[in-house]
């Protein structure tokens, strides 16, 4: 992790904390080693745009076990707020929460830098998207009055795998890009000899380019 008393960053190794969930004691990045997970944390239970966001979430935890990704949320909230939250969201909505929430003393919500005092004293909605690794891949913050598009989270997910494996990049929207549509992008090339190479491929129906500096392709199914 940087040396700064601030938020990790991307690429750093998410920070060692000891946790108590809804589901017990959690060791993190350790519990889960080999796996992604979305560490996500919301203002503070029984609050309107937090209950959609857990709905949203777990409607979609097949989802993320799919990609084998774990999701736990957090609050600064005490763990008997965090049951009776999820009792009253299968009584009232019929939503089983099956992910472990964090019972945060405000220890992880410093950490992680999650209260951001120009946006009052809750911490904010933020999203920590870590690989197998344990690094942080991706980072996401917004504000308390605007809920968090869950299908954007699975999309980066599955992006970052994509990439991992295949070596190389989304471009925007994947996979409704408006210039390649599901194709993904080659990475630039860094010298001459790889930049006429791009191309030789081009010419070849291996790829399809706009210039030797864009190039794309349809990904092969894995």
């Amino acid at each position: 992790m940087n040396d700064n008393t601030g938020m990790p960053l991307l690429g750093d190794r998410f920070p060692s904390i000891e946790v108590q969930t809804t589901q017990g004691m959690i060791s993190l990045p350790d519990a889960f080693s080999g796996r992604w997970f979305v560490l996500f944390s919301h203002p503070a239970d029984f609050t309107p745009v937090c209950t959609t966001e857990f709905v949203a979430f777990q409607k979609r935890y097949e989802q993320f076990k799919a990609l084998s990704c774990e999701l736990i949320g957090l609050s600064v909230d005490q763990v008997f707020a965090h049951i009776k939250w999820e009792e009253w969201i299968k009584e009232k909505l019929d939503v089983d929460i099956q992910f472990p929430i964090i019972a945060d003393t405000g220890k992880v919500a410093e950490t992680l830098g999650l209260i951001h005092p120009g946006k009052g004293t809750n911490t904010v909605r933020a999203v920590f998207v870590v690989d197998p690794n344990g690094k942080i891949r991706t980072i996401l913050y917004y504000p308390q009055e605007l809920g968090r598009n869950m299908d954007e989270v699975v999309r980066i997910v599955k992006g970052l795998q994509i990439s991992d494996n295949n070596g190389v990049a989304m471009p925007a929207n994947w996979p409704e890009n408006e210039m390649v549509g599901d194709h993904v992008i080659i990475p630039p090339a860094s010298d001459v000899k790889t930049a006429k190479e791009r191309l030789e491929k081009a010419k070849a129906g291996e790829y399809e380019c706009f210039d030797w500096w864009l190039c794309h392709k349809r990904l092969e199914s894995e």
